[in-house]
């Protein structure tokens, strides 16, 4: 007899760890799968650092969320007695309309986040590794600053396992079935049963969700970490905040400052098409553009190369999150993908995913995230 829950959750990154331990300390029986031992560098919740900032340049709508979040995350901290959350402050560069300023500027303003307008002369002379180019805006929001997403992810887990659930990694899902009002799970290893399903599958959700035609796309990103040319300690978290450029109109890349293991730099735009299991490895050129910005914006940053990890972006067609009941199987819920944006809201979407779970709805609207939209 297949062994029974009363949610199996698919996929353990930050958007299914979250799931699984809000569920299970909601007295849920959980089960929790994923193909590899996360946290891994396989996906999309991996990285060192992760960045969480509140004027939400992509949206106003997500600030109750990363709100939340934050409330959420360190609530996690108290639990594991662990530092996951470091304060560094965040600036956002580019022209004074464009998408990252202006769109930080409505967040801020629609929802009275303390932030800080800047000109270039005032972000140059407050940070000099900064060099935006004449005419930039800038908007500095101190709240900001860095996750450590391997530990958060471990966090999340051990607080599952905690509190009764189980997790069985190095298990991939070769497909599911719902009939009536529960769901059957079938793994390279097993058979399971459950009255609900989650699938928190990432860049894997179109293959596990062949019946609805998704509308995803997988990018392949690359993220650098460089030692410093120059400057080191102006470099360090605490002297030099977390920067958001806007290079050129509606073209982002972000910067964090130094933790110890170098400035981390990373293009947001424009990454190239992928399959989830055959992702191509960093190279030179990847290595030779992210140079070519920090030499251009942050010379001081563009020292040795230490290291390059790739990360994968699921984009839904607007760049916003799915979030949502399956159409023609209500105890199916739908989560992620994020869009390169997610790992932040963690804790508050899988406080979400649990409402529509033991709810069947949310406590928040979610209607910007539902899956009509794609369809």
């Amino acid at each position: 007899m297949a062994p029974s829950y009363d949610v199996v959750v698919i996929g353990l990154g930050a958007t299914g760890s979250a799931a699984a331990d809000a569920l299970a300390r909601r007295g849920r029986r959980v089960l929790g799968l994923d193909r590899f031992a996360p946290p891994h560098d396989r996906g999309s919740s991996h990285g060192r650092s992760r960045v969480i900032r509140e004027a939400y340049f992509e949206h106003p709508l997500y600030v109750p969320l990363v709100r939340r979040a934050f409330e959420l995350w360190h609530e996690l901290e108290r639990d594991a007695a662990a530092a996951l959350f470091t304060q560094t402050g965040l600036v956002s560069i580019g022209p004074p309309a464009g998408a990252v300023v202006a769109g930080a500027r409505r967040s801020a303003l629609e929802h009275g986040i303390a932030h800080e307008e800047l000109d270039a002369g005032q972000i140059g002379k407050r940070w000099p590794v900064l060099h935006p180019p004449d005419g930039a805006a800038g908007l500095y929001e101190a709240r900001a600053g860095l996750l450590a997403p391997e530990r958060c992810l471990e966090a999340l887990l051990q607080r599952a396992a905690a509190h009764g659930a189980a997790l069985r990694t190095g298990e991939p899902v070769l497909g599911w079935s719902a009939s009536g009002s529960g769901v059957e799970v079938r793994t390279a290893a097993d058979t399971f049963s459950a009255g609900a399903l989650v699938v928190s599958a990432g860049a894997w959700a179109t293959s596990l969700l062949p019946d609805l035609a998704l509308p995803l796309r997988v990018e392949r990103r690359v993220v650098h970490w460089f030692a410093p040319a120059r400057d080191a300690g102006a470099l360090r978290a605490g002297q030099c905040p977390i920067v958001l450029w806007e290079h050129v109109p509606e073209k982002m890349f972000y910067t964090t400052p130094d933790t110890g293991e170098g400035v981390k730099v990373s293009l947001h735009n424009d990454g190239e098409p992928t399959d989830a299991d055959t992702v191509r490895p960093p190279s030179q050129d990847d290595a030779e553009a992210a140079r070519a910005l920090l030499d251009r914006i942050m010379p001081a940053a563009a020292g040795e190369l230490l290291d390059a990890r790739t990360c994968l972006y699921t984009n839904t067609p607007d760049g916003h999150f799915l979030v949502d009941h399956h159409p023609a199987h209500p105890q199916v819920v739908i989560a992620s993908p994020c869009s390169g944006h997610g790992f932040k809201f963690a804790p508050a979407i899988g406080e979400l995913i649990a409402d529509l779970v033991a709810e069947g709805r949310s406590r928040a609207d979610l209607q910007p995230f539902a899956l009509a939209r794609l369809r």
